[in-house]
């Protein structure tokens, strides 16, 4: 059975009948359970559901002419219950909850969600706070006390063709501090 996230308000990337935003999703322990309960994921998608390594990395060479972030919000907020679950952190808590675009050659690819519990604020942690427009993974990955753990494969519940289909997400480890990073892949990247 999935967990599925769905008690938040997501923010768009666009104004209007063509927003774009991070849909309700219902959790999957593995890209295999996603993909019985929609086999569609197998096709190009799937490259993206199941890279390894910096998808921050992987989409700026992608790119012909230009990588950029734009960020959608960012602050404390209260992360959904099930998100708060999963980081073991208490329901009511705040987390720095940061929500970015990821934008390869001015097109959208990817909407990227990171809850960031306050006891992982501390400390080195703070840089957190102030990532501004540099990609979260290049932070990550140049920091090697910080480790991945699995992926979950999201199947995304789409109010309009411009959301996302689906999305993966890891929590991401500091002895005992952790986050939460959920990348949700849009229909541009794999038309």
């Amino acid at each position: 059975m999935p967990s599925r996230d769905f008690d938040r308000y997501a923010p768009s990337v666009l104004e209007g009948d063509n927003a774009i935003a991070t849909p309700a999703t219902d959790w999957y322990r593995s890209f295999s359970a996603a993909a019985l309960k929609n086999p569609a994921i197998h096709g190009p998608l799937s490259h993206w559901l199941t890279l390894e390594g910096s998808l921050t990395r992987a989409l700026q060479l992608r790119c012909r002419e230009h990588f950029h972030v734009d960020i959608l919000q960012e602050g404390f907020a209260r992360p959904t219950v099930e998100e708060a679950h999963t980081l073991g952190i208490p329901v009511r808590q705040n987390a720095w909850i940061r929500e970015v675009c990821l934008n390869g050659d001015n097109t959208p690819w990817v909407l990227a969600r990171t809850i960031i519990p306050l006891a992982t604020l501390s400390g080195r942690g703070r840089r957190l706070r102030n990532l501004g427009r540099r990609p979260l993974g290049a932070y990550l990955f140049s920091n090697p006390q910080w480790q991945r753990g699995p992926f979950e494969t999201g199947l995304c519940c789409r109010v309009n063709n411009d959301q996302p289909v689906a999305a993966r997400r890891s929590r991401f480890f500091n002895g005992h501090h952790s986050l939460l990073v959920g990348e949700y892949f849009l229909p541009t990247l794999c038309p």
